[in-house]
């Protein structure tokens, strides 16, 4: 649902040139600025290593929900997966600046009782001690969908029906717990072009930056 909606402000940015969607399987989008690669296994890039360079940025919006998962398979599709093609991006890109999409609560010391945060924190910090020319740990709470961005996971879309009417009022008194599609996709190519005085970015740095450049 992130990555839908940082794609749709990229597209409509006169500034961004170029967009290459790399994932799983195909994303349905064309368009002048568009070029897709559909590899099945993100954690190795080598095979398309010659398509990955001279990017200025990289939107990681890859990740699993940790529910019924253990913790040795969870870190693998999530802490091995990320910095393994961070890794590549940044050997091939070193002027590259690495976003990477968290979530609220992630434990950055890495001891926490709670799994997946742990991971993410792992994760996050990893990230960080890369040698990019900049990264930026986003860690949103609820995302409202603004223009028909469809969530994968099932609990998510629960959530989201659950949540979703109260959204709105949450971003008017509590920004801290809330953003939408459209304001993370701003403030991640905000980031990405003029950079953010804060390394990681909770849901309230989110919108502020986010509401830059209308």
């Amino acid at each position: 649902m992130v990555g839908q909606g940082v794609l749709r402000e990229c597209l409509l940015d006169p500034g961004v040139e170029r967009v290459l969607l790399v994932g799983r399987s195909a994303s349905g989008r064309t368009g002048a600025k568009i070029r897709e690669i559909v590899h099945k296994d993100v954690a190795d890039l080598t095979p398309i290593e010659g398509e990955l360079s001279r990017y200025d940025a990289c939107f990681f919006c890859l990740g699993v929900s940790s529910a019924g998962m253990r913790e040795a398979d969870y870190k693998r599709v999530t802490y091995d997966l990320t910095v393994g093609a961070a890794g590549t991006l940044s050997r091939l890109n070193p002027g590259m600046t690495f976003i990477y999409v968290s979530g609220m609560g992630t434990d950055s010391t890495e001891r926490g009782g709670t799994m997946w945060a742990r991971v993410k924190g792992a994760t996050e910090n990893a990230l960080l001690r890369m040698p990019f020319k900049a990264a930026y740990m986003f860690r949103p709470a609820f995302i409202q969908p603004m223009h028909g961005e469809k969530a994968k996971a099932a609990l998510t879309r629960i959530a989201l029906t659950v949540v979703g009417p109260i959204i709105p009022l949450l971003l008017r008194v509590g920004p801290k717990y809330a953003t939408t599609t459209e304001r993370i996709g701003r403030a991640m190519l905000n980031a990405a072009k003029d950079g953010s005085a804060k390394r990681v970015l909770e849901s309230a740095d989110i919108n502020a930056l986010g509401s830059l450049g209308g």
